[in-house]
């Protein structure tokens, strides 16, 4: 089974791009976007072989998430049960036999680190509403996560250190979040690999020059772990500040 997860930064500017070309030739089983940037209504995909789900902020052209996916879940859910956290459209849960697919688009800390008190919360809400899923069953989260976790994840430590992304606190979390049961599935096979990003900012031709960030992810439950048969991070594909993420799995 193939999983996607992109963050496509608004879904109707990358449709005027590519986004149908990548979304045929990546082919998935799973396929995960985030940052749609849309309200109910505001697109029509076109997309026969696919089971759709939407969960859209409420405030306009802004957050919100999708999933479209070949294989019809036993049920979806929106959100993590937490009035606070769930008026973004941050999170999509689809319920399977074998495991629960959340696809997420966490909250970022924002310049000068106005919004890290909030990101907190929501890393210790979010982490319990994964632990309580894979008490059931195995565990599949994806998205864009907001967060560098090491030195190896990003171009410029040093000088990003107190940054939104790459703050202390941020990666903290995500270590947290690992050590409670979950594995970063691109490092479980590229443990050492360097100056792979699946993000860029659109200032100072970054993404020409590779500067970029791994803030895009698949954790898999430890008790799935070795289901896992690849991942890749697609740099050759355009369209977005991000790049697309994949998943392999053999259930």
């Amino acid at each position: 089974m193939k999983f996607i997860s992109w963050n496509v930064n608004g879904l109707r500017a990358v449709m005027g791009k590519n986004f149908m070309e990548a979304f045929g030739s990546l082919d998935a089983d799973f396929f995960c976007l985030q940052e749609t940037k849309l309200q109910a209504g505001q697109i029509q995909m076109e997309l026969p072989d696919y089971h759709q789900f939407w969960n859209y902020a409420e405030k306009k052209g802004y957050s919100g998430t999708a999933v479209f996916t070949k294989h019809e879940p036993i049920s979806a859910s929106y959100g993590i049960g937490i009035a606070e956290h769930d008026t973004e459209g941050r999170v999509i849960t689809l319920e399977y036999e074998k495991f629960f697919l959340v696809t997420v688009y966490t909250p970022n800390s924002q310049d000068e680190l106005r919004r890290l008190e909030y990101r907190m919360k929501w890393e210790d809400d979010f982490r319990a509403y994964l632990k309580t899923l894979a008490l059931k069953k195995g565990v599949i989260v994806c998205g864009d996560m907001n967060v560098a976790h090491e030195e190896i994840d990003i171009k410029n430590p040093k000088t990003n250190r107190r940054n939104a992304g790459f703050t202390d606190e941020e990666r903290g979390k995500m270590t947290e979040l690992l050590s409670s049961g979950f594995t970063d599935s691109f490092r479980h096979f590229y443990p050492d690999t360097a100056g792979v990003y699946s993000w860029w900012s659109y200032r100072f031709h970054a993404r020409e020059k590779n500067t970029g960030w791994r803030i895009d992810y698949f954790l898999v439950s430890d008790s799935i772990k070795d289901k896992m048969t690849g991942a890749k991070i697609h740099t050759e594909i355009l369209g977005s500040d991000h790049c697309p993420v994949e998943l392999d799995m053999e259930f």
